[in-house]
């Protein structure tokens, strides 16, 4: 898809999330005006590491891995993003530079809101700026979970985490029976913090036991239940 159609804000799936959900229909079409829309091909990257925050992503269409490069050049995922949510926030508000990068799992389309505007709608918009702050909290939050799990939850117990993760984040019909997403075994290692023999390994006996199905890049989510058993060994 390399031709698509700018998102209309009124219809836009950002415009129910706890950020856009807040402005009434005025500031809607402000945004409107003055933002712009770009198409993303799978890989490529909607922000890089070290660059500077220049407005906020919203996320009209895909799937999206926000990214930290450690010093041994080594790749892990730190949040995992879909449409209707949004992006580089924090750096946004402290007027930093990007700690991550944004990259596509899948073809995707984004809008950009200038930080001039973003700004415009915290000073003005007081239940705007609330709704900011929870974000701002919650993603505290998750960060400080993931380092604890990478601490001390064996792999196993973190790489069922993480296909559970998945299916939250990304399945359109949450309760579901069977759920599938087409992932490089990179990019689960990547989630679960660990090498990728190590995860191709255990996705072998969750597969001989079970409890998810596998084909080429695709994984299929079986039995969710026994996952969330194992995700909570250690609880």
């Amino acid at each position: 898809m390399s031709r698509f159609t700018v998102p209309n804000c009124q219809n836009c799936p950002s415009r129910k999330g706890p950020l856009l959900g807040c402005c009434p229909m005025e500031e809607l079409e402000f945004i409107a005006t003055n933002k712009s829309s770009q198409f993303y091909q799978k890989g490529q990257a909607i922000y890089q590491e070290g660059a500077v925050a220049q407005g906020l992503h919203c996320v009209h269409q895909g799937k999206i891995k926000v990214t930290k490069t450690s010093g041994d050049h080594k790749e892990q995922i730190m949040r995992l993003v879909r449409h209707g949510d949004v992006l580089g926030f924090r750096a946004l508000v402290m007027g930093d530079r990007y700690s991550n990068s944004a990259v596509a799992l899948e073809d995707c389309v984004v809008c950009f809101v200038p930080r001039p505007d973003f700004l415009r709608l915290v000073q003005s918009n007081l239940q705007f700026a609330n709704s900011l702050m929870q974000l701002l909290a919650s993603s505290l939050g998750e960060a400080e979970e993931r380092m604890m799990q990478l601490a001390y939850k064996p792999v196993r117990e973190r790489l069922a985490k993480a296909l559970l993760l998945l299916q939250r984040t990304f399945a359109e019909e949450p309760n579901a029976a069977q759920f599938s997403i087409s992932l490089s075994r990179e990019d689960v290692a990547s989630l679960v913090g660990t090498a990728k023999e190590t995860v191709s390994r255990l996705l072998s006996d969750f597969k001989d036991a079970g409890i998810i199905a596998t084909k080429g890049s695709q994984i299929t989510i079986l039995d969710s239940a026994r996952l969330l058993s194992i995700a909570t060994l250690y609880d």
